[in-house]
Parts: structure tokens; C-alpha cells; sequence
């Protein structure tokens, strides 16, 4: 009954720049630690950015000082600002958090459908 829900990606040139957010729905306790992912053609899907619930981020080491991942717990939300794209970022990205609920006190895994970002001319 939880939802994730990502919206924002499209096609960009190089250079540019584009925002992703994704919003949790349904019936949880609280979200802990948000996470991107991205998946390229042919590619295995690789972490991207982490926030955790304490606020703490981690990139990996391609996107460093490009992309920002923040978080907005009032509206359930995480976001993906991303800057000087590259056509290597083309891919899927997909949100993903760990969500506590009254069935799951220790957090149970939940994705979204996923994204399509294209860097092209």
C-alpha cells in the first residue's frame, strides 16, 4: 500500500540540467534512508545518490559535485537536482526508499516505476 511516485525526467542537452522528485503515498510510519538509481541500456542498475533519514548524502563517485539529492520529509519527498549533464547519465533513474511501517518496524523496500533521462543534442 506504499507508493512511490517519480516524475521529472525527459530529454536535455548536454550541459543542461534537470530535477527529478519522487513522493511517497499510502500508509507508513516513516521513511528512513532515499536513494536514486539509474540504469543504463545494457547496464546493470547502479546507485546514484542516498540520503539518509539523518540528512547525510552520498554520491556516487561520476555524478560527485553534479548532482544533489536532498529530501523534504514534511511533503514525503526526495529529489535529484542534477547539473552539467553528460549523455553518459542517460538512463532510467528510479526512486527507491526504505519505508518503517506497523508491518515492518525495520523498514521494507519500495521502488518506483522508474524514469526515463535522455542527455542528448
Amino acid at each position: 500500500q506504499v507508493q512511490l511516485v517519480e516524475s521529472g525526467g525527459g530529454l536535455v542537452q548536454p550541459g543542461g540540467s534537470l530535477r527529478l522528485s519522487c513522493t511517497a503515498s499510502g500508509s507508513f510510519v516513516r521513511i528512513l534512508n532515499m536513494r536514486w538509481y539509474r540504469q543504463a541500456p545494457g547496464k546493470l542498475r547502479d546507485l546514484v545518490a542516498e540520503v539518509s533519514a539523518h540528512g547525510t548524502t552520498e554520491y556516487e563517485n561520476s555524478v560527485r559535485g553534479r548532482f544533489t539529492i536532498s529530501r523534504d520529509d514534511a511533503k514525503n519527498a526526495v529529489y535529484l537536482q542534477m547539473s552539467s549533464l553528460k549523455p553518459d547519465d542517460t538512463a532510467v533513474y528510479f526512486c527507491y526508499a526504505k519505508i518503517t511501517t506497523p508491518y515492518r518496524y525495520y523498514g521494507a523496500d519500495y521502488w518506483g516505476e522508474g524514469t526515463l533521462v535522455t542527455v542528448s543534442t
